[in-house]
């Protein structure tokens, strides 16, 4: 009952901030801002978002199954378009949309978080960075990975922790091409669940740490649009090194690969093939170990020293701006390769559908309802469930 009255709270909250962000857009009486799309009359926020100041409150629902499977959070959020420009070579160079916003949830487990965030581009110097920042006290399941043929033993956590995250990638002559360096830091504090014995993968040193790795990144990104795209290629490789003498408590290095790409099949018909690797060496803490994302799959449900994940999907545009959404996906988390398949490969499949929201920004909303090895999820999907 309690949970129930929760939830009502939190769907009561996003929709007045809603609300109020709609009523702030109309009373502004800018003829240009309109919720209906010039061409096709349809529903639309392009202008809503360009001419409202670039801002606009986002409700979301959290339905992320390792924080409770149920929230809410809010995140206003500022977005400024930029047109084209003609660089010294006389090639035109596309330039992203700059992305300023802020971060509230609380979830069902009783997991809250608050934070912000910006991803933008310098111009002039034509560089891309991103920086990051929040608090949170998270209730999140980890699990011991037992003997063949025995279920994993689940163990609930809090972890009241600090992130800062920044990245800076400065674009080549050719601006689908960038590189840069990256700087993570954590400072966190864990709280063990009340049992004699502490799960197994908890080392003393994990119960009060700081974090702190150094890194960089490469990256070509070739798609059309970085919400939804409809085709193109986005590919990165990057690196983090943790140590004692950039003020870490861990001694450990983490390579991650990226490959993210689509392809129109038929004019109505987008597909999508993601492929990704991450591999940990050293000794980093246990909640950094490589782990498997994909829809249905719990966040930190599956980890180890290696994770390889590959997921494919169809997006059939069916009926204006309405499309159908296909998915699915296998991948394995291990800690030597040997032993990569020693388990049952973990996989995904599910459906959704998507609604062009904001045309001028090619950005689409909906929903995906995914089937793990364990248990169905939803997803309320922003851009794409992709997003990188």
């Amino acid at each position: 009952m309690k949970k129930t009255k929760r939830f009502q709270k939190i769907a009561t909250l996003t929709s007045i901030f809603f609300l109020l962000s709609l009523n702030v857009m109309l009373g502004q009486k800018d003829e240009r801002v309109s919720l209906k799309d010039s061409l096709d009359g349809a529903f639309d926020l392009s202008d809503y978002i360009i001419y409202a100041h670039g801002f606009i409150v986002v409700p979301t629902i959290i339905t992320e199954p390792a924080v409770g499977g149920f929230g809410g959070a809010v995140v206003p959020v500022f977005l400024k378009k930029h047109a084209p420009v003609i660089d010294e070579n006389g090639k035109k160079r596309f330039i992203n949309p700059d992305i300023t916003g802020g971060i509230g949830m609380y979830t069902a487990n009783k997991s809250w978080m608050a934070g912000a965030f910006r991803s933008a581009t310098l111009i002039k110097p034509r560089i891309l960075y991103r920086v990051m920042a929040g608090y949170g006290n998270m209730n999140l399941s980890f699990y011991a990975n037992n003997l063949p043929n025995k279920n994993d033993e689940e163990f609930k956590l809090n972890f009241k922790t600090f992130i800062f995250y920044t990245q800076w990638l400065k674009q080549f002559n050719n601006a689908k091409w960038s590189a840069g360096p990256q700087y993570l830091f954590l400072n966190s504090k864990i709280n063990l669940p009340n049992i004699n014995i502490p799960p197994p993968f908890v080392q003393p040193e994990d119960i009060k740490s700081t974090v702190s790795q150094l890194g960089g990144a490469i990256q070509f990104d070739g798609r059309d649009n970085i919400f939804t795209p409809d085709k193109g290629i986005r590919i990165q490789s990057d690196f983090f090194w943790s140590d004692n003498a950039i003020g870490s408590d861990y001694d450990a290095w983490r390579v991650n690969f990226s490959a993210i790409g689509y392809y129109p099949i038929t004019k109505k018909l987008i597909g999508g093939l993601r492929i990704e690797g991450e591999r940990a060496f050293g000794s980093p803490p246990f909640y950094l170990l490589p782990g498997i994302n994909l829809r249905g799959v719990p966040a930190a449900r599956y980890m180890g020293k290696t994770s390889l994940v590959t997921e494919t999907e169809f997006r059939w545009d069916l009926y204006r701006r309405w499309s159908l959404m296909g998915f699915g996906g296998v991948a394995s988390a291990f800690n030597d390769w040997d032993k990569a398949f020693a388990k049952p490969v973990v996989y995904n499949y599910g459906t959704g559908f998507r609604y062009l929201i904001a045309r001028k920004f090619k950005l689409r909303m909906g929903i995906d309802v995914a089937k793990g090895p364990e248990e169905w999820a939803y997803y309320i999907v922003f851009g794409s469930n992709w997003m990188r």
